[in-house]
């Protein structure tokens, strides 16, 4: 059904057109820290349509082992030898940052895995290039900075990872929280390949904080999680939709029960009201994924690949009016149908793109899920 959900939405009638190659490229972190996000989105990839509106696809996969300077090498050799129309990746914010030059030198639309909003804003020069389909920060802090609220929480402090995407969450949770009464004592910051987070816990505890907020991902996430619960931390954690993934909850065990999110509507699908306009192609998902690897190995990065798919196979029949696949007026095309898109009802969100915002998602493509059992629990 997974198949014939892909299917549907890039089998548009287009003009009479000799059949072309288009070529995907993909830089994901299939090693490192960011591995955790990279392999589902290569799994997703791999199962992806090899035609659309009559052109056969080829994918090209390249590691960037979650290294900025790896990153750039591969989106060059993406750009130079393999002649790509379009990329999806990279995985992580600061590896998306690192390639946005030569995605704007090349005129290569590509869609970061990311988090962060500073890959596309603000929305001029490289960034033209650039979508990204992760809600923004203040998005996915209303809901837990709500949630907080109402409980009373008046105090707010926070461990992040010492990048980008760090900087940005942070910077974007300090007036979020100030809105809502609640002061911000202090960040600490660790790095990807750091094994503890020791220093840096005990020093936001002193702090005397009723919640602290991670500003982190994947399986590096899970540090200062079991670190806060070993020092019987009583506070509530928050956290970003970046740890929703199986192998967090693997690694943080029972030390993440109670941690609070807001998540892309895939992680919680079955759990949906049936009227919730993003459970259909969520479930869609699901059972395609989990048919293939296995029961609960879901997760929202896997999602956000196939939607990265879908918006670009959604652009490519106006894009072959302006050229065939591997020219410049193709990818310019191709970025600019994407921008023209509404109302896509995708696995991991619901986009509106515009040509200022290279993002699209509003209220429907979170909700706010927690930890229990080891699982995902939908809270609203």
């Amino acid at each position: 059904m997974f198949r014939k959900l892909l299917l549907a939405a890039t089998m548009i009638a287009v003009p009479a057109l000799a059949q072309a190659q288009i070529t995907i490229g993909a830089v994901l972190s299939l090693t490192g820290g960011g591995a955790s996000l990279g392999i589902p989105e290569r799994n997703v990839i791999e199962m992806l349509p090899k035609e659309v509106a009559g052109q056969k696809i080829r994918y090209v996969i390249l590691d960037d082992a979650t290294d900025s300077t790896k990153a750039v090498q591969a989106f060059q050799k993406l750009v130079s030898e393999e002649k790509v129309d379009f990329v999806i990746g990279p995985s992580v914010t600061p590896t998306s940052l690192a390639v946005l030059e030569p995605a704007g030198a090349s005129g290569t639309p590509m869609v970061s895995l990311s988090g962060s909003e500073s890959v596309i804003q603000p929305p001029e020069g490289n960034r033209r290039w650039a979508f990204k389909l992760a809600s923004p920060e203040t998005s996915m802090l209303a809901a837990p900075l709500d949630y907080l609220k109402a409980r009373g929480v008046k105090t707010i402090g926070s461990i992040a990872f010492a990048t980008a995407f760090g900087d940005a969450f942070v910077a974007a949770l300090k007036p979020e929280a100030a809105k809502r009464g609640i002061s911000f004592t202090g960040v600490e910051t660790y790095n990807l390949t750091d094994t503890s987070v020791t220093p840096q816990t005990l020093k936001v505890m002193a702090g005397k904080p009723d919640a602290i907020f991670l500003a982190n991902s994947g399986t590096p996430g899970a540090l200062p999680v079991i670190e806060l619960r070993n020092r019987n931390y009583a506070g509530v954690i928050i956290a970003n939709q970046g740890i929703a993934s199986p192998d967090f909850l693997r690694v943080a065990g029972k030390s993440a029960d109670g941690v609070i999110l807001a998540s892309t509507p895939v992680t919680v699908a079955e759990q949906l009201p049936a009227n919730h306009p993003a459970k259909a192609p969520a479930m869609e998902f699901v059972k395609a994924y989990e048919g293939k690897f296995g029961p609960n190995t879901r997760t929202l990065f896997g999602a956000t690949a196939w939607d990265a798919y879908l918006l670009f196979a959604r652009a490519v029949p106006d894009a072959l009016k302006a050229g065939p696949p591997g020219t410049a007026a193709f990818r310019t095309a191709i970025r600019d149908a994407m921008e023209r898109q509404t109302d896509v009802f995708g696995a991991a969100g619901i986009y509106n793109m515009t040509p200022t915002n290279h993002n699209g998602t509003d209220s429907r493509s979170l909700v706010l899920i927690t930890i229990k059992d080891g699982a995902w629990k939908l809270m609203e």
